[in-house]
């Protein structure tokens, strides 16, 4: 008796293909949703820090908790989608400290983005054809 083979065309594979192409492209929304609410957090504490040092206004100073609590979601977003894309510990690190620096997650979203959907789309091709 044999056991069956997968080829890269046979249902078996493709299901698995598609299977993995759903899931990371379900962390990419997660991962876009956390980037999105830690980058206006931390535009929200800057303002706080600003207000708060220069001008003795402390009316933002709830936005500290709330930015800290929303990037470790980032944080947790950034590590499952780094490991299903199968980044490099370095590159989650850099995509993670994103969310520290002002503007920065929307620059690294976009560039994640771009990368995980070129991604997807050539494993889909493949997959399919």
């Amino acid at each position: 008796m044999s056991s069956p083979h997968t080829t890269p065309t046979s249902a078996g594979s493709l299901s698995r293909i598609s299977g993995r192409t759903d899931r990371v492209a379900a962390r990419l929304v997660w991962y876009r949703i956390a980037a999105y609410a830690t980058g206006v957090m931390l535009l929200v504490l800057t303002t706080s820090v600003v207000l708060h040092y220069g001008f003795g206004d402390t009316r933002l100073i709830w936005s500290g908790p709330v930015h800290g609590f929303l990037y470790m979601g980032y944080l947790v977003t950034t590590a499952l989608l780094g490991t299903s894309m199968r980044w490099r510990p370095g590159r989650m690190v850099l995509v993670a400290l994103a969310g520290m620096i002002p503007l920065m997650s929307f620059v690294a979203e976009r560039s994640v983005t771009h990368e995980v959907r070129t991604h997807v789309a050539a494993r889909s091709a493949r997959g399919s054809g």
